[in-house]
């Protein structure tokens, strides 16, 4: 190759660069997408944990749709009052309370007390023991397996599977969901930390059904519901229903429950 096709070459590249060059220029002025201040800033304060426990995809959707004042200050579950009271002063808003929520797992049929109808074997994980014909091998289908799934899924290390039944540490979780959408039962719920009275259990089964297979299920006698001072508390499917908006935490119908399956979250977080 002679010095004049090394010339060309070179020059033909150089023009090529110098082509795209001059495009992605043009084409970042036209496609620039504008940055909202506000939203960088709003979003440097949230956690960065993407739990989707304030009801959007991501972090940087709420960001969003904070800056442009579609979603409260206090939105953020995870980062607590010290997050709403950072972007409440970003955006010039007034702070706002937040409630803080926790994880409650509504069974209490631990190995003590559920009945063992099988040995499961397989692996160590709810969501594939669920499509085994023997489950957990517990003889209650509704409760809880025990094999961990909401454990993997909690990012802050606020749950672990003592005698078979999953247990809620409400001073390191921050009621970001996961571990609720990681149970394959459905039995895991986000409530408000300071809730009066929970009910422990998801049996929709009659008194016989439950007595054969678990000591602590609810045996659907509808005793709390017809003591309540307050009428807080309906039956619904054998199960009670506790109306927050009209629980005043009196507990007699906590002290009543022949199965205790009526407790509040305090009491429950130190069983």
């Amino acid at each position: 190759m002679n010095i004049v096709s090394i010339l060309i070459t070179a020059g033909l590249v150089g023009a090529v660069g110098l082509l795209v060059g001059l495009f992605l220029g043009v084409s970042d002025l036209f496609l620039k997408v504008e940055t909202n201040e506000l939203e960088v800033k709003v979003r440097e304060c949230l956690p960065s944990n993407n739990c989707g426990g304030c009801g959007y995809a991501s972090c940087d959707a709420l960001a969003k749709e904070m800056a442009l004042g579609n979603a409260p200050v206090n939105a953020c579950v995870v980062g607590g009052q010290p997050v709403a009271d950072s972007i409440a002063s970003i955006l010039g808003k007034e702070a706002a309370k937040s409630v803080r929520r926790v994880a409650h797992v509504r069974c209490s049929g631990s190995c003590d007390v559920a009945l063992r109808k099988a040995d499961y074997v397989g692996v160590n994980d709810c969501r594939y023991a669920a499509l085994s014909p023997s489950a957990s091998g517990k003889g209650c289908a509704f409760g809880c397996m025990g094999f961990g799934s909401c454990v993997s899924a909690c990012s802050f290390g606020g749950i672990s599977i003592v005698d078979g039944l999953a247990r809620i540490d409400t001073d390191k979780c921050r009621g970001c969901g996961e571990c609720a959408a990681a149970c394959p039962k459905g039995i895991i719920e986000i409530v408000e930390y300071k809730s009066r009275v929970l009910v422990n259990c998801v049996s929709t089964d009659k008194l016989k059904e439950v007595k054969n297979v678990c000591g602590a299920g609810c045996i659907g006698c509808g005793v709390c519901s017809k003591i309540c001072p307050q009428k807080a508390i309906k039956m619904e499917n054998n199960l009670p229903v506790v109306d927050p908006s009209l629980c005043t935490g009196c507990g007699v119908c906590a002290q009543k429950c022949p199965t205790k399956v009526l407790l509040p979250l305090t009491v429950q977080n130190e069983i």
